[in-house]
């Protein structure tokens, strides 16, 4: 598989191919390579290569080619003769500049999969639009229903778009070469920042355009369920999610107010939404008066889902991320990342080598194909 990605989408997409077994070749420019590579601190072993880059390239190797020039165009060329996949997040409107877009790309290589990560899509007038996660966070509503009611737009911590857009490549890329197994035919994949933003807020945008009316922010609440929401307790918050209205009448029991289950303004959830601001009031009043681990306990015996809430340090530290086996060493004194979120029989794959340096592998690579 060959990566032509820089930043997070794309790499994010190689990544997870390459944890899964793909043999990931990252195409890298000459002048520094990545830019993720300096996106730091914190910084891994080397003192120089940020542990974002360690984590998102672990499992590959870094050849050099400057796709500016025709000889390494080439070299580019003869490496596709091999592979099965092709991932590119360039600046919109590059790979055709330089004559390495897809319709070039699938008639020299027919049964290539070509896949393209862009910031707006293929087409519209935005297509040749650059993109960042939080431009499509503040462009695709997710700020203006984030936060609290009176908060400013708010975004979300995670780079939940370039991540989304990184696994919906990934899943396009599979589906093609299922469909190649098929076909013998490859297929030109297409995913952008844009649609993976507009994705996350599918139900308000399906609301609005169902009633038309604009959703509205509920802090940690949800706009379809009540009570979803953090409570705060006499010391630490709680996340109680009564998802339904058997858990609603059960948690009206712990929260002994019983008649709430009961009662007709709360005992359907369309009716709890409707009086939301009344209810939420009420459970909050309630929930201040004793503490987290009291209300944990209680409601967990009673069978209502509910979660402490953690912060970053206190998740580092829980058993659950312990036992999942997710936090790993990368080998060769690399630093410890988190690995892939998918275990195959019961095993989660390991990385077999770290992050590469910068063209650690163009002239074993390149070395192989002067041998053809």
């Amino acid at each position: 598989m060959i990566e032509v990605g820089q930043a997070l989408a794309g790499p994010l997409a190689g990544v997870l191919l390459a944890d899964m077994g793909a043999d990931v070749i990252k195409v890298e420019k000459p002048d520094g390579g990545d830019d993720a590579r300096i996106w730091g601190p914190p910084f891994g072993p080397d003192g120089v290569t940020s542990l974002y880059f360690h984590s998102q390239n672990r499992n590959k190797r870094s050849v050099v080619l400057d796709l500016k020039s025709a000889a390494d165009i080439d070299a580019l060329h003869r490496l596709c003769e091999d592979a099965d996949i092709l991932i590119q997040n360039l600046r919109p409107g590059v790979v055709d500049e330089i004559g390495i877009g897809p319709e070039a790309m699938l008639k020299r290589h027919p049964r290539l999969i070509y896949c393209s990560i862009w910031a707006f899509g293929y087409k519209g007038p935005m297509r040749l639009k650059p993109g960042f996660d939080p431009l499509l966070q503040a462009y695709g509503g997710m700020l203006s229903v984030t936060g609290g009611p009176d908060d400013p737009p708010t975004f979300c911590g995670a780079s939940i778009n370039d991540k989304a857009t990184g696994m919906f490549c990934t899943i396009g890329a599979l589906a093609a070469l299922r469909m190649r197994d098929r076909t013998g035919k490859g297929c030109l994949v297409d995913t952008s920042l844009f649609d993976s933003a507009v994705h996350w807020v599918d139900g308000q945008l399906n609301a609005y355009l169902a009633t038309g009316i604009p959703p509205k922010r509920h802090g940690t609440g949800s706009g379809a369920i009540v009570p979803y929401q953090v409570f705060d307790t006499t010391d630490h918050p709680v996340c109680l999610a009564a998802g339904n209205d058997r858990l609603w009448a059960r948690a009206a029991k712990v929260l002994e107010h019983a008649e709430w289950g009961t009662d007709p303004r709360y005992a359907t959830s369309a009716r709890r939404v409707e009086n939301r601001a009344e209810l939420v009031g009420l459970i909050a009043a309630v929930m201040r008066t004793k503490s987290r681990e009291h209300w944990l306990a209680a409601f967990e015996k009673a069978g209502v889902p509910c979660s402490r809430v953690n912060d970053i340090p206190q998740l580092a530290e829980t058993e659950q991320l312990a036992a999942s086996e997710m936090v790993q060493d990368l080998p060769n004194g690399g630093p410890r990342v988190l690995g892939l979120p998918i275990s195959f029989d019961r095993n989660r794959p390991r990385s077999a080598r770290p992050a590469p340096k910068l063209g650690e592998h163009t002239a074993e690579v390149l070395g192989r194909l002067a041998k053809r």
